[in-house]
């Protein structure tokens, strides 16, 4: 159904007339975050295209920018802060393909912050190519037995919850054999060893299931849904690490600006100059490419457009980086501790030198930026697909190390 003008312009005043009354009812200042969070969610201002009940108001996705804005200026927290991975990508994936009941469950705790997520995707041996999985499922009963390892898992050591893709099915073509279930990494059989990074910290982990038991009732979707309910997560996981509209002039780019500013005159050199203002419009081109594709992107599974932004996002913020400790000169090469530790946040940093290398990592996490090329080819721009020989071959049939 078009949605007239006069019908947006109801909508956004509803909103925005709830908004004011959860900021009235639950002051930020004074108000605990998980409990200013849980009242937001009740009032269906949590994800406003969700359906009724579960933290949406069953309205257009762009009202949500409304909601965002207002709460945020008056201090309210934010849930993709506190709990990013569920957020951004295991939120969306469950009111799309959870039951009802998954739905009552899971959505409001992880909206709070109470129950971390994570994703449960990658694996030593399927990375790029994450269809070729070989971590198994195999059905007993009303429950299935899982077998395998995962690679990567952000935040895998505070999770309640997570989200598993197995293998249910290894006489089917592999992106057919794929099913996907809600896992309790709380479960004494799931074991989460640390990823030490070149920051220090280990926001990463590896994770082993063995003989874990998963109900039957904790599938999203069906057997052999598996993969399109990866896409779903994936899609949103592009657009969360990729898609974000920050204000004209701030993000990464700031911190260069910054970084200039602060340099003795002597030093800003009209070369030097160019490459930053080069960065600043790269920047700016980035943020009204997400504008434009927030404003096309249907409720529901974001598209392609999302790969675009996560691409294009993971290799700005490496060049922007990489010039802040060029700018920095000696100071640029000095860190700090290397101590090993376990953050509750992914993607933190509070030293210029750390955002250096923690950005080293946003061209492989999240979909590699040749994995974003090769869909922007195929999927945007609609260049002949990649060479795939083994698209109809049973997964037990093809070749792997």
């Amino acid at each position: 159904m078009t949605i007239t003008e006069s019908t947006l312009t109801a909508d956004d005043q509803r909103v925005d007339d709830l908004v004011t009354e959860l900021l009235e009812a639950f002051p930020p200042a004074t108000t605990k975050p998980a409990a200013f969070l849980g009242a937001q969610f009740d009032a269906g201002l949590a994800w406003v295209h969700f359906p009724v009940g579960h933290g949406g108001l069953g309205m257009n996705a762009k009202l949500q920018k409304l909601v965002n804005e207002r709460v945020l200026a008056e201090g309210a927290p934010h849930a993709g802060s506190r709990n990013p991975i569920g957020y951004g990508m295991c939120g969306p994936t469950v009111a799309v393909w959870g039951s009802e009941e998954q739905k009552s469950r899971y959505l409001r705790p992880l909206f709070t912050g109470e129950e971390i997520w994570c994703q449960l995707f990658s694996e030593p041996g399927a990375g790029s190519d994450f269809a070729g999985l070989s971590s198994k499922g195999i059905r007993d009963g009303d429950e299935w037995i899982i077998n395998g390892q995962k690679v990567w898992t952000t935040l895998a050591h505070v999770s309640r919850w997570g989200l598993l893709v197995v293998r249910t099915d290894p006489e089917a073509v592999k992106h057919a054999g794929l099913t996907a279930f809600v896992v309790d990494m709380l479960a004494p059989t799931v074991e989460v060893k640390p990823l030490r990074q070149m920051t220090g910290e280990a926001e990463f982990n590896e994770v082993f299931f063995t003989d874990t038991r998963i109900p039957d009732s904790e599938m999203l979707g069906k057997p052999g849904d598996g993969w399109r309910v990866s896409l779903t997560t994936l899609m949103n996981e592009r657009v969360s690490i990729g898609g974000a509209i920050p204000a004209k002039g701030s993000g990464v780019i700031r911190d260069l600006v910054k970084t200039w500013q602060a340099l003795p005159e002597d030093r800003k050199d009209p070369a030097m100059l160019d490459e930053v203002m080069k960065l600043w419009s790269r920047a700016e081109i980035l943020r009204l490419t997400n504008i434009r594709a927030n404003q096309n992107r249907k409720m529901g599974d974001p598209g392609p457009e999302g790969s675009i932004g996560k691409g294009a996002s993971a290799e700005l913020n490496k060049a922007v980086y990489n010039l802040v400790v060029d700018l920095m000169g000696a100071d640029g090469m000095l860190y700090g501790s290397y101590a090993m530790t376990r953050p509750e946040h992914a993607m933190g940093f509070d030293t210029l030198q750390k955002a250096f290398l923690r950005m080293r990592a946003n061209s492989i996490e999240g979909g590699t930026t040749e994995v974003m090329k090769n869909i922007l080819g195929e999927r945007i721009l609609g260049l002949p697909g990649d060479v795939r020989v083994d698209r109809d071959r049973p997964w037990s049939e093809v070749p792997r190390n």
